[in-house]
């Protein structure tokens, strides 16, 4: 009896641990904004072709192999100490891409990071920043996605380690992780500063490179913006606090996002050369914006690869 009486609580208890893990990693539980307001009518392409660059959406999602950064079929191998993740198909195919999304199901992905089928998406795909995206800049991104070829490619599946390829786990990634919501203008700070803050910790996701990362793939709040490994270890991402380059004026960081030379006569390469080749594309105004809030960041030391 006694025996009995141990077995049946242990399913009991083990029962109960599985409704929590069930309930605390929901899908629902991590939505932050009311997906109604988003319409399939809505949004100025023009104005979401300059979201698209400064989102750097083409670096990912665009076919490897090929020139066109608007073939956007993906496939592209991304390495990380978890397995490789592939980049998905963002182009207006029906099968194979987005062209079934209507523009929540965009705004589902971008700030809450689930799929429309209600699944968690890996935060290899930055929406803990893009989170903080506008409803206005989601509705014209979706406009001037609607405006791009469709293409018919399905990329291979993401290559993961057993326990990573269970995705409902990501919900207690977000438990600890994920913070969605605006970000507010900082009365302490101009105009052009809150533009840069946006630019930079929304679209750009620029502290997803250039930070360093715990063993969960968090953020390390110490070493935000002051460098680290790249996701391969075969390289690393360089410090852009004042630490490492408080010597270069705001000029200089406009000129090396508008061109990619760099004030010490060097120029910018690897996934950099990428970035840049999108916010080259962005009005001047947004690039003095990025850089005025660059040049505020805090000194942090470089952390040891």
């Amino acid at each position: 009896m006694r025996a009995r009486a141990w077995i049946i609580g242990t399913i009991v208890t083990a029962a109960v641990i599985a409704a929590i893990v069930w309930a605390v990693t929901a899908p629902s539980l991590f939505a932050s904004a009311d997906l109604a307001q988003f319409s399939d009518t809505g949004g100025d392409a023009a104005r979401g072709k300059l979201v698209f660059a400064a989102g750097d959406c083409a670096s990912c999602h665009a076919s490897p192999g090929q020139s066109d950064r608007l073939h956007l079929g993906g496939g592209l191998a991304i390495a990380s100490p978890y397995g490789t993740f592939r980049a998905p198909n963002i182009s207006m195919d029906p099968v194979d891409g987005i062209g079934n999304w209507r523009t929540k199901d965009l705004a589902n992905a971008l700030l809450n990071g689930v799929s429309p089928n209600g699944s968690h998406y890996y935060p290899v795909f930055p929406y803990p920043s893009y989170s903080h995206m506008t409803s206005t800049d989601i509705q014209d991104l979706m406009a001037y996605l609607r405006t791009l070829p469709a293409v018919k490619q399905r990329p291979p599946p993401h290559d993961l380690a057993l326990v990573f390829g269970i995705r409902r786990l990501v919900g207690f990634w977000k438990l600890i992780y994920f913070r969605p919501g605006p970000i507010p203008a900082d009365p302490a700070h101009d105009e052009t500063w809150n533009r840069g803050r946006y630019l930079v910790e929304a679209l750009g996701h620029c502290a997803g490179c250039h930070s360093s990362r715990d063993a969960f793939g968090g953020i390390r709040t110490n070493t935000r913006y002051a460098g680290g490994q790249d996701p391969e270890g075969a390289g690393f991402y360089p410090n852009i606090t004042a630490d490492r380059i408080g010597a270069w004026s705001e000029q200089a960081l406009v000129e090396m996002l508008r061109s990619g030379n760099t004030p010490d006569h060097g120029r910018v390469g690897s996934s950099m050369a990428g970035v840049v080749t999108n916010t080259a594309m962005l009005p001047e105004s947004d690039l003095q914006a990025i850089a005025h809030y660059v040049k505020s960041l805090p000194p942090r030391p470089t952390p040891k690869p």
